[in-house]
This record gives C-alpha cells, structure tokens and sequence, in this order.
C-alpha cells in the first residue's frame, strides 16, 4: 500500500511547491523605509575661561526640516580660552587638537566628510575684538588653520554677537526643559527696540524671541570691575572675607575695557598692591548695586543701563556661573535659596563668613572660596534689581547645568538651527510583502512541510516491509 502511495505523494509535493513559488512571485510588495541614518555635527564653545566641544548627532531625515539632536560625546579643551592666546595665537589652535583629535574617534569614519566643524567665540574674544581687533583676527585665523586640518566639513571659526548667544541658549533650553534661558525668552508683547528681537523657525514654527546681552556683566569681568571699585573706594574689599588677603596685579585690573570708567589717568601696571577682606554684606551689596543703572529709560520699561526689556514671564533656566554660585549656597553652606528672599539671606550669610569659617565649611573650593560672597550677591542683585524679578516670577527660575546627559548653553541650540540649513537624506526604501500575504505563504509552506514529513515516513515504513513473491 505504501509503495502504492508514494508515487501519488510526489507529484503532489510538486505541485504545492509550484503553487507556493508562483504565489510567492504574485505576492504584493510595499515600499518599506529603512531606520534613517544619523548625521553628526561638532560645536566648540569658545568662552572667556575656557573652550568646550559637544558632539551632537540626529536622523538623517529631520522633523519638520529641523533635526532631532542629541548630545553624543563632549570634550574639555585644557588652558584657559582662546582669547588669554592673544600673545601666542598658535598656541590657540594647538589647544584645540587633543579634542579634536576625540571627535575623530567619536564620529564614525564614514560621517567625517559631512560632519559640520564650527567654533564660536563668545564674551572673551568680543572684548579683545574692542581693545585689539588685529589680535582677535589672529586668534581666530590660528583655530580656523587647526579645524581645517581634520577631515571634518569645517564651518570656520567666529564671534557670536551677544544676542545670538542669547538666542541660541533658549532654543536649547526650550528643546531640553521646554523652559526660556537667561533674559532671553518667547514674548508676545511688543519688542519696542528691534534691536532686542530675534526672529527664528524652528520644526515648521515661527518665533520671536527677546534676547539681550550685558556685556562686561559675565562672572570675570563682574569681579573684575567690583575689584576695581573696591580700590577706588575703600582700599579693600568688602565682599572678600575676613583674614583673607593676596596680591593684585595692577594691569590685570585695568587692562580690560570694563573698568576704563574706574582706571586711575596714571598708574604703573607693573605694580602689584595688597588687598585684604572685610566681610561687609551692606558694603558688597552697595559695590554690586552700583553695577546697575536705572536711573533712565526711554521706553515704556526697562531692565537697567537704559535696556528696554518687556515684563518677564514664563520659566527660566539659569546655568553657568549662576548655577555654581547658587550651587554652592545649597550644598557648600547648606542654605536655602527657594525664594528672593532666601537668596538675598543668602548672599548675607556667606558675606559673613570670615576666611577660617568658609574654608572649614568648604574645603574643597578654595580656588573660587573668596568670590562666592559677590557671586551670590550680584546674582541676588542682578534677578531683583536688574530684571526686576519678583517673588513670584522668581518661582519660574530653575538653576540647572545639564538637562539629562546635555549640558545647557548655546552650542545644542546652534546646532538645532544649523539642521535647518543641512538638507535631509533622501529615506532609505526596501521592498516589503504585506502581513497577510507573508500569513499565506507561511500556512502552504508549513502545509509543504507537514507532506514532507509523512513521505518521509512512508519511505522508511516501506524500506523495512517484506517484499512481496
């Protein structure tokens, strides 16, 4: 019977496989796009201390012409900022080359070519670029020399205008903490001064932006300038703290524009003069007051120096330096800085502090230890008086440094804008079948299988039978 069988089986097995081919070329397809690869960009953040650079990547194909972009590494560049090379401008772009020599081995090799490069100098370089406008182009002329060495599609090197760092810096915060940075936010009431309007589009979406920049109002130049009114004035320095005392180079008092309203007509910028601490809170705050002028304003309102600036609303984030010194109030000194009123406490109760009494409280931070006290202060002074902060608004203020693995600040916002001018990679397409053509061809083979299996067994049944005579 078995024998009798098996020649009926094969050419049935033939047949189903037949069928099973031709219905696999009858099959309808469907055009299925592949996972869109990933594009990468680097942004070096040339700043007044010290130069940071951030790798960011996204998918190829972009939302709404603007990437979705992510932090994908980061480097610290060592020495100080590009600008203390004024002297030495080749040393500037020698500084950059260990991490440039990272985002070699970051960026995956085959993305190099059409990897965007670009450094943008900030508050340093726009204060040489006012006292030596040849140095400052040298400096920059030495970076662009180093970034056009690698591989990379080299965007230059150049200073950001204030506002475009300001700007940049909410895009990032709005795409990380759908927040607004600094004195820089989304406003819908009249811009009196065009200058303090910024217009952008963003994943299909138009904004206008308030930004506005305070130059010489950066951590340095802020001590800088609170140092030289102390000398004017007093002879020393009341928001130092007691027992505490150092040399001070005359020439690197004066030789930033930022105090030329307190440089002496004569002095030898060779000398160095001793300057002690006095922990005087009420003698800081009036030093750190003076910083602020409102006493005039030709528009409707202002923040202060005569800037008009539109009432402030929504969130804020503030990063930087404004992180460190609030920071350091909560976990160095354990104070409370939830409300204007705790800050400006704050700022007192460090002010307080003697020499002896910050050291032991806080150990580990003796390099910017003397400065907490005008830190806190002007940062109390500046939210209150300068932007006219009040309790309530001051309740929308987070003080962050990173968002997740992102640091906050202008380069991601940069970068975000830059996605809008990199054009999106054509989707990767393959042939697909549908799920329930893919379900049929499945049953017949499985159906195949099944057939297989029992000829199979037949075969070997029929091996072991006695032949018949």
């Amino acid at each position: 019977m078995a024998r009798k069988v098996l020649p009926l089986l094969l050419p049935l097995l033939l047949a189903v496989a037949g069928l099973a081919g031709l219905l696999l070329l009858c099959v309808p397809t469907r055009d299925v796009r592949e996972p869109p690869a990933l594009k990468y960009g680097i942004v070096l953040d040339a700043g007044s201390s010290h130069t940071s650079m951030f790798i960011y990547k996204w998918p190829a194909d972009k939302e709404n012409d603007t990437g979705i972009v992510s932090q994908h590494s980061s480097c610290e560049v060592q020495g100080g900022g590009i600008s203390s090379y004024a002297d030495n401008p080749s040393s500037a772009g020698q500084s950059l080359v260990a991490c440039l020599d990272q985002a070699l081995r970051d960026v995956p090799k085959e993305r190099h070519v059409g990897t965007p490069l670009y450094l943008g100098a900030t508050a340093g370089m726009r204060l040489l670029n006012l006292t030596s406008p040849e140095a400052s182009a040298n400096v920059l002329a030495a970076v662009t020399r180093t970034l056009a060495q690698y591989p990379f599609d080299c965007r230059g090197a150049r200073i950001l205008s204030g506002q475009e760092e300001g700007v940049f810096g909410w895009v990032t915060a709005n795409y990380l903490l759908e927040n607004f940075i600094k004195i820089t936010f989304e406003t819908a009431s009249p811009v009196e001064d065009p200058a303090s309007e910024v217009q952008l589009r963003l994943y299909g979406h138009h904004y206008r932006v308030y930004t506005q920049s305070f130059l010489c109002y950066g951590r340095d130049q802020v001590l800088r300038r609170l140092l030289a009114s102390a000398l004017q004035s007093h002879g020393f320095h009341p928001c130092w703290p007691r027992g505490y005392s150092t040399h001070v180079l005359l020439q690197d008092v004066y030789e930033s524009p930022c105090t030329a309203a307190q440089r002496p007509q004569t002095f030898n910028s060779s000398s160095r003069v001793r300057v002690s601490g006095r922990s005087d809170p009420a003698l800081c705050r009036g030093l750190v007051s003076e910083l602020f002028n409102v006493s005039s304003c030709r528009f409707s309102r202002c923040s202060f120096n005569g800037v008009f600036q539109p009432p402030v609303a929504g969130s804020f984030i503030a990063f930087s330096a404004f992180f460190y010194t609030v920071e350091f109030l909560r976990t160095g000194m354990g104070l409370p800085v939830a409300t204007l009123q705790q800050l400006e406490a704050a700022a007192v109760t460090v002010c307080n502090q003697s020499w002896s009494e910050l050291q032991a409280r806080a150990p580990g931070r003796q390099a910017h230890l003397p400065h907490y006290c005008a830190g806190a202060m002007f940062v109390q002074q500046l939210l209150s008086r300068g932007y006219g902060f009040d309790e309530r608004a001051f309740g929308g203020v987070t003080f962050q440094k990173k968002a997740g693995d992102t640091a906050v600040g202008w380069a991601l916002g940069y970068m975000l804008n830059l996605t809008n001018l990199i054009p999106a990679d054509p989707p990767g397409l393959r042939k697909g079948a549908d799920f329930g053509s893919w379900v049929v061809l499945l049953l017949l083979f499985a159906a195949m299988l099944l057939a297989a299996v029992v000829l199979l067994g037949l075969r070997a049944r029929s091996s072991k039978a006695p032949s018949a005579i």
